[in-house]
């Protein structure tokens, strides 16, 4: 079974633990995703499968090239697809699908997604600097102070952290716990956060 699943993030909430602890996580509707493709060493040169998340609900929307793509698979168009690397792509099949229940034994997972986007921000939220004196006599406040030398070199450096666009980054979070799988709502709860904001795409696979 493949060790990867769609999703997206619902929300963040908190559950009381058996020892009465309270554990804030974060809910994700964790698939069904249908296998739409199977690509093998001897067609593509590689072992894969493409899989579908989120059925488009409005039909009419779906171009003729797309359309006859899920066809071939007897799957409905979905919004998102995404091709995942295995072992042998001979172990699934057109159509399957692949549900949260491949986590229930599952005890810690990875989750990718796009982070927050933050909008044109200065080194000291994007970057942590420590900024300069607060006082009204001070003339350097929240600037990134010197970033180049004098004579020698006599020039910025590549990768001087600097103001810049913050955000909308491809970010993975490892090693989040499990804390419930409901295979009936198709639901994950992870501890803690994860990338994105409510409704972002996120990927889920086993760390």
């Amino acid at each position: 079974m493949s060790n990867i699943i769609l999703g997206r993030k619902l929300g963040m909430t908190q559950v009381w633990s058996d020892d009465d602890r309270l554990i804030p996580v974060t809910v994700i509707q964790a698939g069904p995703c249908a296998v739409t493709q199977i690509k093998t060493v001897d067609k593509e040169g590689y072992e894969a499968i493409q899989i579908g998340f989120d059925t488009i609900k409005k039909q009419k929307k779906v171009n003729k090239p797309t359309k006859g793509h899920f066809e071939k698979s007897g799957v409905a168009p979905t919004k998102v697809l995404r091709e995942v690397h295995v072992a042998s792509g001979t172990d699934y099949e057109l159509g399957q699908q692949i549900t949260v229940d491949f986590l229930a034994d599952v005890k810690k997972v990875d989750v990718t997604g796009i982070s927050k986007g933050k909008g044109f921000a200065g080194v000291m939220k994007r970057h942590n600097y420590g900024g300069g004196p607060g006082g009204h006599g001070a003339h350097f406040h929240r600037a990134p102070g010197s970033i180049g030398q004098c004579a020698t070199p006599s020039r910025v450096f590549k990768g001087m952290r600097l103001p810049g666009h913050m955000g909308v980054d491809r970010v993975t979070v490892k090693n989040l716990e499990v804390i419930k799988v409901d295979s009936e709502q198709n639901l994950l709860l992870v501890k803690g956060a994860v990338p994105g904001g409510k409704g972002a795409l996120v990927s889920v696979r086993t760390a």
